[in-house]
């Protein structure tokens, strides 16, 4: 009898055989609700956000890459070797149409505007990434038919949601832990339909943030104090210890108190390929039992 992550990887294999190249020219529509319409493969691209870096890599596109934003460290071997040009807030226009891509892979964000900049410069741009768990896996999809490596994103999906699926057995029949989640000291922190929420949720823990305050918000210190959660992510200890009215709280009380390291927090706050590195992670903080 075929193991079930065996199963899954057959069915990529096969599904992946069978997936068609291509057609260009190709229009999709961006998280904007832009119409982005590419003539041909694109061979030049320009990624804006290091999970659309992390995820051409691992779909077999990584050779595309012309140039990469300054947070992409990611695989290494692969970025270390490329130009950086500036972020999403601070891009580097010159230097993006300089290299001539035929392609800019950016964000949706209306703040910093980054779409709006490449479009008026004259690029090709696609402005878009996951917000949601599920956006993850459908956003991979996307980026492989824009760049014609449909297959190496339905192997990746499939491989991603087996590793996944492993881990999540682990834990699956394993009490809830209260967690808070902090992604910067604001506060802000992670509500339950946010992709880093729905992980929590899968490691065996639940956010303390209501859903009704939305995906990653700021919130009143109070609301922490008010939920006294077992276990807190995304800062130390003695940082803890510091703030008004939580030394007396159970994860302040018990030391579970947890900072990740940096390629710990990288893929905890990438919604790309490095999902499972997330967590397994938060399953090592919340229930460190389940992967002895």
């Amino acid at each position: 009898m075929l193991s079930p992550r065996f199963a899954l990887t057959l069915g990529a294999l096969l599904l992946s055989s069978l997936a068609s190249a291509t057609r260009y020219p190709l229009t999709v529509t961006d998280d904007l609700g832009r119409s982005v319409t590419l003539s041909k493969e694109p061979r030049r691209i320009v990624t804006m956000l290091p999970s659309h870096t992390e995820t051409l890599v691992a779909i077999g596109a990584g050779d595309k890459l012309v140039a990469v934003d300054r947070f992409s460290n990611y695989p290494k071997t692969v970025v270390d070797k490329l130009p950086k040009v500036g972020s999403g807030f601070s891009p580097n226009i010159e230097a993006i149409v300089a290299l001539k891509p035929d392609l800019v892979l950016a964000n949706e964000s209306t703040d910093s505007r980054l779409t709006e900049k490449l479009a008026a410069a004259g690029l090709t741009v696609y402005g878009g990434t996951a917000q949601t768990y599920n956006e993850v896996f459908e956003k991979i999809s996307v980026l492989g038919r824009l760049t014609n490596r449909e297959a190496g994103a339905t192997r990746l999906v499939t491989s991603m949601r087996a590793d996944l699926n492993e881990l999540q057995r682990s834990v699956q029949k394993r009490p809830k832990v209260s967690t808070y989640y902090e992604v910067d000291p604001s506060p802000y922190s992670v509500g339950p339909n946010s992709f880093i929420g729905v992980l929590l949720q899968k490691a065996g823990g639940q956010t303390i943030i209501p859903a009704r305050l939305g995906d990653f918000p700021k919130i009143d210190p109070e609301l922490i104090v008010k939920a006294d959660p077992q276990v807190m992510v995304g800062l130390n200890l003695d940082d803890a210890r510091e703030r008004p009215g939580w030394t007396g709280l159970q994860a302040v009380k018990a030391s579970r108190v947890y900072k990740p390291t940096d390629e710990e927090r990288d893929a905890l706050s990438r919604p790309g390929p490095r999902l499972a590195v997330a967590l397994r992670t938060l399953i090592r903080v919340l229930h460190p039992e389940a992967l002895k």
